[in-house]
């Protein structure tokens, strides 16, 4: 049975779906659930933060679990709360353990010494970013790392009109074949975060220390709000992602967009 959205029954904190999936893409989704586990007490925050955009991305597990179904990608995933740690930065990066995110504290993260970080980084970041390298190296040289987020339509109490945001680091291949052929939506180039924000450390940590293409997908999270829009919006990523691969000229996309 599957779960409801970002929650989880067990202790692990990196999980693989579908792990002998056969498309050169490897699915990551770092900010999948909300789940705080218990030894945190909440983080000491209060209930409506708890399962907002501040502690998970919602609507990207979603849509990356449905994405994983059509392309027969392998996804990995985190199985708690940004909040805990977000394993989209580095442990040396403060917003790894944000003391305060938009308009919330977190008095949890406040104060925290260098063992703190360093048992946490240990705990949910290691294991985290050791998954992704064994699933990549099991894919070879032709893996193709692709990382599903997603975004509030109001931040800091200012509207975002870009819907899904396309973006890259130094390695710009995929995501210029993605603008190629992507459409129907206000589609932008590193929007509504960039390379400068921090937010490509896993395409920096895995995919540009091997050479390989990736991208990172932002997702406006209105429009990916029921399982009805996730599939869709997973739909129209699959054709995007294997007409930019097959531009790219690799050829397990090819057949699969057959």
């Amino acid at each position: 049975m599957q779960l409801p959205a970002g929650t989880f029954v067990d202790d692990d904190v990196v999980r693989t779906a579908n792990p002998g999936g056969s498309h050169p893409v490897v699915l990551v989704c770092e900010h999948a659930s909300f789940r705080i586990p218990p030894q945190f007490h909440d983080l000491g925050l209060r209930s409506e933060a708890l399962t907002s955009h501040i502690a998970w991305d919602p609507g990207a597990m979603e849509t990356a679990q449905a994405l994983s179904g059509l392309l027969d990608a392998p996804l990995v995933y985190s199985t708690v709360s940004r909040l805990v740690y977000d394993c989209n930065r580095p442990p040396e990066s403060n917003a790894a353990m944000p003391a305060k995110s938009e308009i919330y504290s977190v008095p949890g993260n406040s104060d925290l010494s260098a063992d703190d970080r360093q048992l946490r980084a240990d705990t949910y970041y290691r294991p985290f970013e050791k998954r992704i390298g064994e699933v990549l190296e099991e894919h070879g040289s032709g893996a193709v790392l692709v990382t599903l987020h997603s975004f509030t339509p109001v931040y800091n109490g200012v509207s975002r009109d870009v819907e899904i945001g396309v973006l890259h680091d130094t390695d710009a291949r995929l995501a210029d074949a993605m603008l190629q052929v992507a459409g129907g939506f206000d589609i932008r180039r590193n929007e509504p975060y960039g390379p400068g924000d921090g937010v490509t450390h896993t395409l920096r940590r895995h995919a540009l220390a091997r050479g390989l293409l990736n991208v990172m997908i932002e997702i406006r999270n209105d429009l990916v709000a029921t399982p009805e829009q996730c599939a869709a919006m997973a739909s129209r990523l699959a054709d995007w992602l294997n007409a930019a691969l097959v531009d790219l000229q690799q050829p397990q996309a090819r057949e699969t967009a057959k």
